[in-house]
C-alpha cells in the first residue's frame, strides 16, 4: 500500500521533536513532498498531515468554489492560511510548532493515524476515545443499506 496506514505513538524529546513513523516518511517520499504539510482539522482536535495528495485534495475541494467569495475564502484561510510545512530531520524527526501542540493538545506523546491520502497527530488518550467513537460510526455506516439498495 502506498498511503498511510495503522497508527503509532511516539514520545517527544526534550527539544520538543518526535520521530514520525518510517512507512509515513516512506509514503511523504514516494509522493515527492519535502517535510509534512499540516493544518489544524476542522473537525477534531487533531492536526492533519501529510504530503502532496492531501494538497491535492484540497485544491479539488477549492476549485469547485467560486474564487473571491466568503466559502473559498473561509476554506482556503482553513486550511492554507492556517497551515505549515514542518521540515524533517535527517533522523526523521519533526519539531512540533505551538500551533499543532496547542490545538491536538499535544505534551509528552503524540499518536500519528494513518488515513490513506493524509494521516493526523493525535493526543494519545484522545486519540483512544476518538477511535472507539468512529469505530461505532464506521459500523453503522457499513450496516446502513445503500441507496440503491434502499428502494428493494
Amino acid at each position: 500500500m502506498s498511503g498511510f496506514v495503522s497508527h503509532y505513538t511516539n514520545r517527544l524529546d526534550a527539544k520538543g521533536r518526535v520521530s514520525v513513523p518510517a512507512s509515513f516518511r516512506q509514503a511523504l517520499t514516494r509522493d515527492g513532498f519535502e517535510g509534512l504539510y499540516c493544518f489544524p482539522s476542522l473537525h477534531q482536535s487533531a492536526v492533519d498531515a501529510g504530503g502532496h495528495q492531501l494538497v491535492s485534495e484540497i485544491q479539488k475541494r477549492l476549485d469547485g468554489l467560486t474564487t473571491l467569495t466568503e466559502d473559498h475564502d473561509a476554506l482556503s484561510t482553513a486550511l492554507f492560511g492556517a497551515s505549515e510545512t514542518l521540515k524533517i530531520d535527517g533522523d526523521g524527526r519533526v519539531m512540533l510548532s505551538d500551533m499543532i501542540r496547542e490545538h491536538a493538545e499535544v505534551t509528552d506523546q503524540v499518536t500519528f493515524v494513518g488515513q490513506g491520502f493524509k494521516f493526523q497527530i493525535w493526543e494519545p488518550e484522545r486519540f483512544r476515545a476518538h477511535r472507539a467513537d468512529a469505530m461505532k460510526r464506521a459500523m453503522a455506516v457499513l450496516s446502513s443499506p445503500k441507496p440503491s439498495e434502499a428502494g428493494r
